[in-house]
C-alpha cells in the first residue's frame, strides 16, 4: 500500500497540482493585499472616507450604543450577531481581481507558447489518371473505370 501511494504521489499530475495549489495560495495573497492595501482605501476615500470592511449589518440593537456609530470591533466585543457586508464586498472585489489577474497571466502564457503546426499528412489517395477519380494510393487498378495504374511514385 504504501508502495501504491508513493508511485500515485510521484506521478507527473500530482506534482503539478501540488505546486500550483502553493503557488495559487502565494498569488491569492499577493492579489488580496493589493485589494485590501492598495486599491481599497482610494476607493474608499474617494466615495467618502469609507472603510469598507467596517459596513455591517447588526441583527440585534445593541443596549447604550447608537447604531449609527456601531462598527465591527464594538460588534464583535459585544458578541452582537452582525452581517458582514462590507468584508462580503472587499472578498467579492477580491475575487474579481484575482480571476482578471488570472485571465491576464493565461492570456500572456498561451501569446507566449507558440502554437507548432502539426506536421503535413501523408497522402493516402491519389487521382486516378483516367477517369479523375480520387483513389486510394496503393490501388494497382482504378475502382471505377477499371483502368491499369502504376504503382504512385513510379
Amino acid at each position: 500500500m504504501l508502495k501504491e501511494f508513493r508511485e500515485f504521489v510521484m506521478r507527473g499530475n500530482v506534482l503539478d497540482l501540488a505546486v500550483a495549489v502553493i503557488i495559487g495560495t502565494a498569488f491569492g495573497k499577493i492579489v488580496s493585499s493589493l485589494v485590501g492595501d492598495v486599491l481599497m482605501p482610494p476607493i474608499g476615500r474617494i466615495i467618502g472616507k469609507l472603510d469598507f470592511s467596517s459596513i455591517i449589518i447588526p441583527l440585534a440593537k445593541p443596549e447604550g450604543v447608537d447604531l449609527a456609530k456601531l462598527t465591527l470591533k464594538t460588534a464583535t466585543d459585544l458578541g452582537l450577531p452582525v452581517i458582514k457586508i462590507g468584508l462580503f464586498v472587499n472578498n467579492v472585489i477580491d475575487f474579481v481581481i484575482v480571476a482578471f489577474v488570472i485571465f491576464l497571466v493565461i492570456k500572456l502564457v498561451n501569446r507566449l507558447q507558440r502554437k507548432k503546426a502539426a506536421p503535413p499528412a501523408e497522402p493516402t489517395t491519389r487521382d486516378c489518371p483516367y477517369c479523375a477519380s480520387t483513389i486510394s494510393l496503393k490501388a494497382v487498378r482504378c475502382p471505377y473505370c477499371t483502368s491499369q495504374l502504376e504503382k504512385a511514385g513510379s
